[in-house]
Formats: structure tokens, sequence, C-alpha cells
């Protein structure tokens, strides 16, 4: 588990521009059940969710058309939310960072730390924003 003060400034990155943060299953669950698009991010502290992620992911927020819900759990942190959003995104393996869009609680998007790390924030945003204009 990563020490509150060094997460802080990672949470309120995303935070700031309104994904609420979700620590426990429960909250996850509630989260998944409402209609409509949610957007969940899988933060970290690795040098790829700082990079690429976090950025990519505001980014793809000036879009047009954007997801109903934003909500955020942290890696290394928040374990049972994150293990609860993972379970969601089944059959996908667990990576962080890593972002899934759902429609209705179903996964119908999922970009993983594969598709994040080494690709600048750009690219990830313009992949968010074409599974929002598809979804949303």
């Amino acid at each position: 588990m990563y020490p509150a003060e060094l997460v802080k400034p990672m949470r309120e990155d995303l935070t700031k521009v309104g994904f609420e943060e979700l620590h426990t299953a429960e909250a996850v669950d509630a989260a998944l059940a409402k209609e409509g698009t949610t957007l969940v991010v899988v933060n970290s502290v690795c040098g790829c969710a700082a990079a690429n992620a976090r950025p990519g992911a505001r980014m793809s927020l000036q879009n047009a058309k954007r997801p109903d819900h934003i909500v955020t759990v942290f890696a290394g942190v928040d374990k049972e939310a994150v293990d609860a959003a993972r379970g969601y995104m089944v059959p996908f393996p667990p990576s962080s960072p890593s972002m899934a869009l759902f429609k209705d609680g179903e996964l119908v998007h999922m970009l993983e730390r594969h598709h994040i790390e080494g690709r600048p924030a750009q690219l990830i945003a313009e992949n968010l924003t074409d599974a929002y204009n598809e979804y949303c």
C-alpha cells in the first residue's frame, strides 16, 4: 500500500476534473449499476499513468460526447475497489493503469496497460473519444 501523501496529487489529477473516487467494492458495484455509460480509470503510481494515462483520460473529457459517469480506483491503495473493478473487466487480465468503458454495466471498451504504455496522452484520448462517440 502506498502512503496517502504520495498518491494524493495523483488522485487529484483525476478528481479535479470530476472523477469520483471509489474506495470499496460496494461503491464499485453501485457505480456500475447506474444506467448509462461509465468510464472506470484504474489509476496507478507508475510513470505511464502520470505521463500518459491520467492526461489522456482528462483530455478525452473535452469531447462533445462523454460518459455519463467517470470514476476511478487506485491500484496499490484501494485494493477492495480495484479487485471489484477488475472483476467487471474480465476476460482482460489485471493491469494498471487501465481504463474501461461500461454501458449499462456491460464492458464495451478496454484500454489495458500495453495500450497506454509508450503512447502519447493525445493518442489515448483519441482512443477513448472514439469509444465515447460509439457508445455514449
